[in-house]
């Protein structure tokens, strides 16, 4: 299975930086160490959306993703974070998903500096935390980034826009502060609770 941040939301959704359904990537193959029982749980609810994915009938029976397995999966390196990315950690409200990061933006940006002081402030490590709406419905995803803050000070919504056009959209041309994207493995629908995530297929 394919994981996309915005899955561990739908699995999870968030930032530019991570949450985005370009910066996918697909989970790392197992460690030789043993998985804690939450990251272990995680993994067996992915393997079994990945089988599902491949059933015939699907079982539309739905699988719910909990915070605390999604974050003991992630801290355990079971996902490749995109470069820049030092550690996510996720929290999940009705309809939002919260993604607390520690980003080195100068990997992300390659030392390409801009002089523009929207920008400035993209350079360092930082801790960011992003909070969006998310869901899906009839197979596809939707992300709605509605306020990100660096270092516990609110990033402007502009200064954001220019962040992801100068720096993120070269690489991945779907990225924005709005997404829509195919769901991945036969996944119909995704629903944020409190401190879960609910996914169903079709």
């Amino acid at each position: 299975m394919k994981l996309r941040v915005p899955i561990l939301a739908a699995v999870l959704v968030c930032i530019p930086v991570i949450a985005t359904p370009q910066s996918a990537s697909t989970p790392k193959p197992a460690p030789q160490k043993k998985l804690s029982p939450a990251a272990a749980r995680m993994q067996q609810k992915l393997d079994h959306l990945d089988q599902n994915a491949k059933a015939n009938p699907v079982d539309t029976r739905p699988t719910q993703l909990n915070e605390d397995e999604v974050n003991a999966w992630v801290a355990e390196g079971m996902l490749k974070m995109p470069k820049g990315v030092k550690k996510a950690v996720f929290h999940a409200q009705s309809g939002t998903i919260q993604c607390d990061a520690n980003v080195d933006f100068d990997e992300i940006t390659a030392g390409k500096h801009s002089f523009n002081p929207l920008l400035m402030i993209f350079s360092g490590t930082h801790d960011i935390s992003v909070v969006g709406a998310a869901d899906a419905q009839a197979g596809t995803g939707h992300v709605h980034i509605q306020s990100a803050s660096l270092d516990g000070i609110d990033i402007p919504r502009t200064a954001l826009e220019l962040f992801v056009n100068r720096y993120l959209k070269p690489k991945y041309p779907n990225v924005g502060l709005d997404s829509d994207f195919k769901m991945p493995d036969r996944i119909d629908t995704a629903t944020v609770g409190n401190h879960y995530v609910v996914l169903t297929q079709k």
